[in-house]
């Protein structure tokens, strides 16, 4: 009964923001660099606690750490980072829809901390499609992110009922931070087209729905309308991340609703440096700042030197996967899920901690700190 009644609250509120009148526009390039000036070049990582296995465990009251969190964005400002990416899900605010939104401006109360600011993301496509919310399983030994979680799953996705609670999780939480100087960005769907064909949607478990790719599309148009309903300072984006977008001829439907929606651009890029640079070029035509969210995969080429640096060059933002190993199990590359790792792999997949805090390539932590300033 509370949940409900305060999710219509919350509905409620949000009909006030849905005039035409209120909503405000997609962002001219002039507002988007204009904004740019203001937060400089941002560089971080993609974030979750050591503690956490996936963004429930991360956010429900339970299990939400913040000394863990204080200690390691500690660390974060040790190396210079301004800035870090950072999941939620909308089941643990849908449940306690005031303590979840509590946690979050405690998370950024300790990121503030630390001068870091975050770029939140409201949805995600990847990895196992059945969240459910209370205690979470524990990590399968030597598999990459075992126990991520989509938001919506299978089920919110494809039950048309339960799009109001996405709704309203998306209104209310741009809602309340809509003006937050600590938020640099509204990441609206991470990978929205990706059907983890070598993990959940592979034969052996084969639980990714068919038309998933057609009922997230529909979706992420939607998400888009309610975020820019709430009426962010923030600007929102989405990123592309099969291709390097030469060619606007063959965008996917997919990409042309994330390229034609959001204020910045934003991508992703787990390749050797030349294709990195490649994929920039193709999208400086759009005329806006650039943010690359997810990077840095050392055994496919992609590694923090020289990466971090062209991208400062060129002031693209940067961000690269992983931070403390943890629960995600995010050493191990993706491969994990078809290859048996008995130990920890010679070279890390992502990552830059251990959790006693001790790089696993010290070499490569003075580098980072000679890109941003910070030695």
């Amino acid at each position: 009964m509370k949940r409900c009644n305060v999710l219509g609250l919350v509905i409620s509120c949000c009909l006030i923001v849905e005039s035409p009148l209120l909503a405000r526009e997609k962002w001219t390039p002039e507002q988007a660099r204009e904004w740019q000036s203001r937060t400089g070049w941002l560089v971080g990582s993609n974030f979750a606690p050591a503690s956490a296995i996936n963004q429930l465990e991360m956010w429900q009251a339970d299990t939400f750490d913040p000394q863990e969190i204080d200690k390691e964005l500690g660390w974060a400002e040790g190396l210079g980072f301004n800035s870090m990416r950072v999941f939620l899900h909308h089941l643990p605010y849908e449940a306690d829809p005031e303590g979840f939104l509590k946690r979050v401006d405690e998370f950024l109360s300790i990121a503030d901390k630390h001068h870091i600011g975050a770029v939140l993301v409201l949805f995600d496509s990847v990895w196992d499609p059945n969240p459910k919310l209370g205690k979470q399983h524990e990590p399968v030994k030597g598999v990459h992110n075992s126990g991520w979680v989509q938001s919506p799953g299978a089920h919110d996705l494809f039950d048309e009922s339960r799009h109001k609670v996405l709704e309203a999780y998306v209104k209310g939480v741009i809602g309340r931070f809509k003006d937050d100087k600590r938020v640099h960005a509204w990441d609206i769907w991470n990978e929205p087209d990706n059907l983890n064909s070598n993990s959940y949607g592979k034969e052996k478990l084969n639980i990714e729905p068919a038309g998933k790719q057609e009922k997230t599309l529909e979706l992420l148009k939607q998400a888009f309308g309610w975020a820019r309903s709430a009426d962010p300072s923030q600007p929102i984006t989405s990123a592309p991340w099969m291709s390097t977008w030469g060619d606007e001829s063959k965008f996917s439907p997919t990409e042309k609703v994330q390229f034609g929606e959001s204020d910045v651009i934003s991508f992703h890029a787990y390749d050797t440096p030349d294709v990195l640079m490649e994929k920039v070029r193709n999208l400086e035509k759009f005329k806006r700042p650039i943010l690359c969210t997810e990077y840095m995969a050392r055994p496919r080429g992609s590694t923090f030197d020289p990466e971090l640096k062209l991208l400062k060059e060129q002031h693209v933002g940067a961000y690269n996967w992983g931070f403390v190993a943890g629960k995600t199990n995010t050493i191990y590359p993706w491969d994990s899920w078809q290859k048996t790792y008995d130990s920890d792999p010679k070279v890390w997949f992502h990552d830059i901690f251990r959790q006693d805090g001790t790089p696993f390539d010290r070499k490569e932590v003075e580098y980072i700190r000679s890109v941003t300033g910070k030695r």
